[in-house]
């Protein structure tokens, strides 16, 4: 029997930040991780979980406290929710709403060919949204989120340890194929850009930036307290509201409170646009949601339990492939041709395949290298960003809420 060491939850936090400044380490000596956007609480987190994992095997084994973690995870969800107002989708023009369309019919093929595949490998079908739409559309937070409600609710063993390999996977194929796929799709139509061609660089920005100059857009202390504040009104109220609405009991309104927590955080921005009586500052939401998501992330990866999962590597990444080819094969035939069968159609589709495996940021990096080589696409970096970073969440925690009721 292995001896067991508890560590406390001060500890325990201290542990987590310290996976995020070994991820950072780690991706700074090896470009490979960098050039495919693996962050740096999954590379941390990981390497954290094989040392556990051989600790494990030669009799030790560590337990975590790690109360806060569950409140990262809802503070996430909601700088989701107060990121995306109407205003986005007005900016982005019709192509916003044709692209959410496609990438909307594509969460719901993503979970059918999961959960069909899963069930012919004779796995449970829930399996299938694991490696569906729960880790390939929504990433890692939205999978280790999930994972805590399938083991909860439907006493499915190993989730959280299933959806971060899964995760994982997504992120690094969607940047492998994105960039193939649309150069395939430039080079067969002789598409090029509007613009001129991609051999030049901005002066003052040759890389993307967070920040602006601008004095009034700085980060500062009030604005992180009034963000704070919001984000914990949406805390409490997901928490209150799921414990309400599960008194009666009622199956399809099982709803996890991470899901209340997105829906509080739109109600409350788009609230706040219409009547203008308070201006959110998104960059605050947006580095707040940065670091929600990362201890997040590093807390729940520290916990893995990856010796629990063994068995389960081939079906699974037998179900990943197959996902890999068939979205190739969709953003390839149906977003190319859907949002126009042009150049910027093209790189939208390479788009489409980061975030449809992996996330926004591996969607950008697709066509980061594209635009490089090929041309500027301006619509496509307005497009693809306001549909992966702020309404393909909302979308795909609703079509999973229906297969969850549906199968479940």
């Amino acid at each position: 029997m292995n001896h067991l060491i508890s560590i406390g939850p001060l500890e325990s936090f201290l542990i987590a930040i310290s996976v995020l400044f070994l991820g950072h380490f780690v991706n700074a000596k090896l470009p490979v991780l960098k050039k495919y956007n693996i962050p740096e609480p999954i590379v941390g987190g990981l390497l954290v979980a094989f040392a556990i994992t051989g600790l494990h095997f030669n009799g030790i084994d560590l337990e975590f406290s790690l109360p806060l973690q569950n409140t990262f995870m809802l503070m996430f969800f909601a700088t989701v929710g107060l990121a995306a107002n109407y205003t986005q989708l007005i900016k982005g023009g019709a192509k916003v709403f044709l692209f959410l369309g496609v990438a909307s019919v594509y969460i719901i093929i993503q979970n059918g060919v999961g959960v069909t595949l899963a069930t012919a490998l004779g796995l449970e079908p829930l399996m299938g949204l694991i490696a569906g739409s729960i880790t390939l559309s929504g990433g890692h937070g939205t999978g280790a989120a999930w994972s805590q409600t399938f083991a909860d609710t439907y006493g499915i063993a190993n989730t959280l340890e299933i959806a971060m390999a899964s995760a994982t996977f997504g992120l690094i194929i969607g940047g492998i194929i994105g960039s193939p796929v649309a150069q395939k799709l430039i080079n067969k139509n002789n598409l090029e850009s509007e613009y001129g061609t991609g051999t030049h660089t901005h002066e003052r920005f040759p890389e993307l930036v967070t920040y602006n100059e601008y004095e009034e857009d700085k980060v500062t202390a009030k604005k992180v307290i009034e963000v704070l504040f919001i984000l914990l009104i949406c805390i409490t109220g997901a928490r209150y509201l799921e414990q309400w609405v599960s008194t009666f009991e009622i199956t399809w309104l099982m709803i996890p409170d991470f899901v209340y927590a997105l829906f509080i955080g739109v109600f409350i921005t788009n609230v706040f646009e219409v009547t203008k009586i308070h201006k959110t500052d998104s960059e605050t939401v947006d580095i707040l949601g940065t670091v929600s998501l990362s201890l997040f992330l590093a807390m729940a990866l520290m916990s893995l339990k990856l010796w629990n999962i063994f068995d389960l590597a081939i079906p699974f990444l037998a179900i990943l492939a197959v996902q890999a080819v068939v979205l190739g094969i969709f953003s390839y035939f149906v977003t190319f041709k859907v949002m126009g069968s042009n150049y910027d159609a093209a790189v939208m589709a390479g788009g489409h395949c980061g975030f449809g495996l992996g996330a926004t940021p591996t969607a950008v990096m697709n066509m980061g290298s594209l635009v490089n080589r090929f041309g500027p696409s301006p619509q496509a970096f307005m497009v693809v960003p306001i549909v992966g970073a702020f309404f393909i969440d909302i979308v795909n925690l609703i079509i999973l809420q229906g297969y969850i009721s549906f199968i479940g």
